[in-house]
């Protein structure tokens, strides 16, 4: 489980993030990231029920948030970042979700280079 001050719970925060923020996408996924200037990285998931029925959403979520969870080292921090899943992900396995959340994290420029500190 993230911890409190790393999820987004506000609808305010979903919403600036979609309207103002940038978005990457892929078969799988939707990445939307919009600066919120905080010290650590903030994360929100969408699981729509074109997903699937609430077992299958569920599963979805713990899969991407355990995924969120294993690359806060490696982020930049000072984003607000929401994950939304499309209905591919339902057939998707963990390794293919982590895979396609790494390709969207570096194509947002959120993966920090390996000989550089994480903080903005």
């Amino acid at each position: 489980m993230l911890p409190r001050h790393f999820r987004l719970r506000h609808h305010e925060d979903f919403d600036a993030s979609r309207q103002r923020g940038k978005r990457w996408h892929d078969k799988l996924l939707i990445l939307n990231t919009i600066s919120s200037g905080l010290p650590h990285n903030r994360f929100g998931f969408v699981v729509s029920r074109r997903v699937g029925k609430a077992t299958r959403r569920n599963l979805v979520k713990r899969r991407l948030r355990a995924t969120a969870r294993s690359w806060l080292p490696y982020l930049i921090t000072g984003y607000d970042i929401v994950i939304i899943a499309r209905p591919a992900i339902s057939e998707a396995s963990y390794q293919d979700i982590e895979a396609v959340v790494e390709k969207l994290l570096r194509q947002a420029g959120l993966l920090v280079p390996r000989d550089v500190d994480a903080t903005p």
